[in-house]
This record gives structure tokens, C-alpha cells and sequence, in this order.
């Protein structure tokens, strides 16, 4: 099988299901407070569900009350990629996978200040999770 960045849209439609086909590949977002990960606070590891790349970890997890689940940083390294979007007529910084490319979701200034300050919101349908041993 090609690189995951070389796969044809139709390599991503075959690999994924819709909807994470819909978030991942089309920049979509789940509806909020749907996602399996939402609530979801068991140790271990996110991963992308389209790589398999490690992008946050359940120490950096919280409740941030926003319907997705949220992050405070991602994954040591570069798991993670930022973008400027001005869809939907506002500005907010997109999150895609480093790897692949995959849409995530969107980093705001408005997480606990005492961890840094920034909430990493993420669609449940971007994320595999690798439970701590």
C-alpha cells in the first residue's frame, strides 16, 4: 500500500468509514457531544484514525465542557500541524495530522491557564485510543 499522504480518494474512502472520511479528508466536524471520546477518560494513547500516528496522550485530556474532546498540548514531537482557517466567516487555527494530513480540529487560547492555556478540540471521528497497559 502507497505512503498514507499518496493515497487516492479513493484509497481514503475505502480505508475509513464516512464519517471519519467526512472529518478527516473533507475537514468536517462531528456533531458536538456525540463523539465516542467525548467523555472518554481512560489511560493511554490517541492516535489518528487515519495513520496511526500518536497525536495526544490522557494526561493532557480534559473536561472542557465543548461537546469534543480536548486537549491542553499534542503528543511530544511533531504530531500535530496548525492552520490558519477562515472558513464559516471567522478566524480560528485548524489542526491536521503532521503525518497525513488529516482535518483533527481546531486549538483555542482558552484552556487551563495553569497547563499552558490552550484547548486542542478534537473530533472523536479523527482518534483511535490505545488503552495504558
Amino acid at each position: 500500500m502507497p505512503d498514507q499522504q499518496e493515497l487516492t480518494d479513493a484509497e481514503w474512502r475505502e480505508k475509513l468509514s464516512p464519517e471519519q472520511y467526512q472529518v478527516l479528508r473533507q475537514a468536517g466536524t462531528e456533531r458536538a457531544f456525540t463523539g465516542k471520546y467525548d467523555k472518554h477518560y481512560d489511560e493511554g494513547e490517541y492516535y489518528c484514525a487515519g495513520c496511526g500516528q500518536k497525536l495526544f496522550e490522557s494526561d493532557d485530556k480534559y473536561n472542557s465542557g465543548c461537546g469534543w474532546p480536548a486537549f491542553t498540548a499534542p503528543a511530544e514531537g511533531e504530531a500535530v500541524n496548525e492552520h490558519r482557517d477562515t472558513s464559516h466567516g471567522m478566524v480560528r487555527t485548524e489542526v491536521t495530522c503532521a503525518n497525513c494530513g488529516g482535518h483533527l480540529g481546531h486549538v483555542f487560547p482558552d484552556g487551563p491557564r495553569d497547563r499552558g492555556g490552550m484547548r486542542y478540540c478534537i473530533n472523536s471521528a479523527a482518534l483511535d485510543f490505545e488503552p495504558e497497559d
